[in-house]
């Protein structure tokens, strides 16, 4: 039920400088996620919120100026971070200027490539990095201007005949 005294949710979200959707991750050692997203991504560390036996329950940092929360695996709540699922299907995505030198900065801080960075059919400079605590992230420099819908087209049937072997 809405309350209409308050403030319309996205005026809210506007005012505390979040979005309207924003990532939640849970992490093995949380603590030590947030200290590699800042060395692989120049996360700025929001916030900590560290439980009564030093898990954190929440934590926020922002990357490229984006929110991103983050807490500890609580497996007895249902609280299970990739390490423990073996994967993840999820991907966060990560548009940057360098796609190159931010790719190489994440491995240097302990991510593994996934994907190499290589210029890609749809116009993007892309690569996957997995980082320690098993979240995936696509990072890209798009091109410009882009490619036509006609270009795009063609790329993308190279690309599928070259992945078939033709």
């Amino acid at each position: 039920m809405t309350n209409p005294k308050r403030k319309p949710v996205a005026e809210i979200a506007a005012e505390m400088g979040v979005s309207l959707l924003s990532p939640h991750l849970t992490c093995r050692d949380c603590n030590k996620a947030i200290d590699f997203y800042k060395a692989a991504f120049g996360a700025e560390e929001m916030m900590r919120l560290p439980g009564p036996d030093g898990r954190l329950l929440h934590a926020s940092v922002r990357i490229n100026g984006e929110l991103v929360m983050l807490n500890d695996e609580y497996p007895e709540m249902g609280g299970a971070s990739p390490l423990a699922l073996g994967g993840t299907p999820v991907t966060l995505h990560l548009m940057v200027d360098d796609v190159d030198a931010a790719a190489a900065k994440a491995v240097a801080a302990g991510a593994e490539v996934v994907m190499p960075v290589a210029d890609q059919f749809w116009g993007d400079r892309y690569g996957v990095v997995k980082d320690p605590f098993g979240h995936q992230w696509s990072i890209a420099s798009p091109v410009w201007p882009p490619k036509s819908p006609e270009e795009m087209d063609a790329a993308r049937d190279a690309a599928m005949k070259q992945m078939a072997g033709g």
